[in-house]
């Protein structure tokens, strides 16, 4: 049976181009652990949910993303999780070691969002990915991959992944305007 927040969620990020294609997953915590998106499922039309477990490996099926779901869980109290592929958020990540928005927004929810490194889904990036979060944090890049984002819902995670994105566009296109940074 499909899960109606996570087909919402999953149609809002592959229509405003937060992921394309089968990339990317979303998670929420359950009483038994968490369920996740299966992999190679396209997100606005997710399929089943696979539960996996906070401690070992994944069941057959699982994203191959699940490490990092599971560290993030493992380490703070965030409900739900989304992982997407923002193309200005992944480029920023290729030059920077973390994104400081010039946006309003930006500035008052994420005033910096941390870029870390690991070879997709790796427990080397499952490690660095939650060491960045700590258990507050809201919003992480993986270098030359994409935006991990929690939140209490899948909704709220959808939220942070689409202001990376935007905050990413807008020091883009101010460098466009004549060098607007300082």
């Amino acid at each position: 049976m499909q899960d109606k927040d996570f087909v919402r969620i999953g149609v809002r990020l592959f229509t405003e181009g937060l992921v394309g294609g089968n990339f990317g997953n979303m998670s929420r915590r359950e009483e038994d652990g968490f369920v996740i998106t299966g992999t190679g499922t396209y997100l606005d039309d997710p399929g089943d949910l696979v539960l996996a477990p906070l401690e070992g490996p994944a069941p057959a099926g699982a994203s191959s993303e699940y490490r990092v779901h599971q560290a993030i869980y493992r380490c703070s109290q965030h409900r739900a999780i989304v992982h997407a592929h923002p193309p200005y958020a992944v480029a920023a990540s290729l030059a920077l070691d973390r994104v400081v928005p010039r946006d309003s927004e930006g500035q008052m929810l994420c005033p910096v969002i941390p870029v870390v490194g690991g070879a997709p889904g790796t427990q080397e990036l499952a490690d660095n990915v939650a060491a960045a979060l700590g258990r507050d944090g809201r919003l992480v890049i993986a270098r030359g991959h994409g935006t991990f984002a929690t939140g209490k819902s899948v909704e709220e995670a959808y939220l942070y992944t689409s202001l990376a994105e935007h905050a990413c566009r807008v020091i883009a296109y101010s460098g466009f305007f004549g060098g607007c940074i300082r």
